[in-house]
């Protein structure tokens, strides 16, 4: 077996200094009602949140899969999760889905009920965290590091991220600029159906972008709570290999946030514990081939690791207590006033 011993600290603390790939301007990520995420710190330095902890999750976890060969990459091969169908037709997967092994497409799957029976929950009894545990490592490990709640089978069935991310500009300015969508054959905007909202016409558009003194990724891994999994050496060293590599690929060649936000890495640094050499993608690859078997090899993990779940909701139908109700409200033209 080989050996990726953990550190002895209770967190892992990395940040990693970025820069534009190309010239001085990115772009941030964006909120609904809200744009960019800027805020300032008490001394007035103005702030700015570049990728928040959920995308940078995400992000972490698009690295691990291969689009081609619609499987894991090459060297997490014969890590578990669990793939849905539908109709014998690929659907999706624990590892897309934002909600991992509690989507709503495993919870109306054949795969829910072995899920419950594995985890051993009873409401009338204590929660199994232990149980619960060693069931989400045997069908899908990175649920152990990004986090899941299983709300669809109880309101207790939480387990949080173990390893999380986030990226941030420090003394922010605006950068102003804008274009116009060209219509060739309408340059005017015209009215009636031929209008603006309907694609038609020249329309000009304006966009903010930003530059900053300094750009920073910033990643936590939780080394106690890989501990306080109890799971066996070889499947705790496993975990904490697949943090050291979605760490490393996302900043090797994940860092293409948006058309207009492109970064590159200046330099990597271990804040916490001081001192620690951080293992390189290639060590936690090397390691990662060898323990994925070893760890298979202890039953720890599904046998196929990839475990097939048939997605069975078919579409609902108006209740037909609710049909008279309908019509008669269509004959006398009254409207229902939703509940809320």
């Amino acid at each position: 077996m080989t050996n990726f011993d953990l550190p002895s600290a209770s967190r892992l603390l990395i940040r990693a200094r970025l820069a534009p790939l190309q010239g001085s301007r990115f772009q941030p990520t964006g909120f609904p009602d809200l744009g960019a995420a800027r805020y300032r710190l008490h001394d007035g330095t103005e702030m700015l949140l570049v990728e928040s902890a959920q995308s940078v999750a995400n992000r972490m976890e698009s690295v691990c899969w291969d689009d081609e060969a619609h499987d894991l990459v090459e060297p997490l091969r014969g890590l578990p999760y669990v793939q849905v169908f539908e109709n014998d037709r690929p659907l999706t997967t624990s590892l897309s889905e934002a909600h991992r092994l509690n989507s709503v497409y495993i919870e109306k799957s054949d795969f829910a009920a072995t899920l419950k029976e594995a985890i051993g929950y009873d409401e009338n009894k204590p929660l199994d965290r232990h149980g619960l545990i060693k069931a989400v490592c045997k069908y899908d490990p990175n649920a152990l590091l990004h986090g899941v709640f299983l709300e669809s089978i109880a309101g207790v069935l939480r387990i949080p991220r173990a390893l999380s991310g986030f990226i941030e500009a420090r003394n922010v300015h605006e950068v102003a600029s804008g274009g116009v969508k060209n219509d060739n054959v309408r340059a005017s905007k015209g009215d009636g159906e031929r209008n603006a909202a309907a694609g038609y016409g020249n329309v000009p558009y304006h966009r903010v972008e930003f530059t900053a003194e300094e750009i920073e990724a910033f990643f936590n891994l939780d080394i106690a709570q890989l501990r306080s999994y109890r799971l066996p050496p070889a499947t705790t060293q496993a975990l904490y290999a697949l943090a050291i590599y979605k760490i490393q690929a996302f900043l090797d060649r994940g860092l293409r946030l948006r058309t207009a936000c492109d970064f590159r890495v200046e330099s990597v640094d271990v804040t916490r514990p001081e001192g620690l050499h951080l293992p390189s993608e290639n060590e936690a690859t090397t390691a990662l081939r060898k323990l994925i078997g070893v760890v298979s090899k202890e039953g720890v993990f599904a046998n196929p690791p990839v475990t097939r779940a048939n997605y069975l909701a078919k579409a609902a139908s108006p209740p037909e207590s609710a049909e008279p109700e309908a019509k008669a409200s269509k004959k006398t033209g009254n409207k229902k006033t939703p509940k809320k």
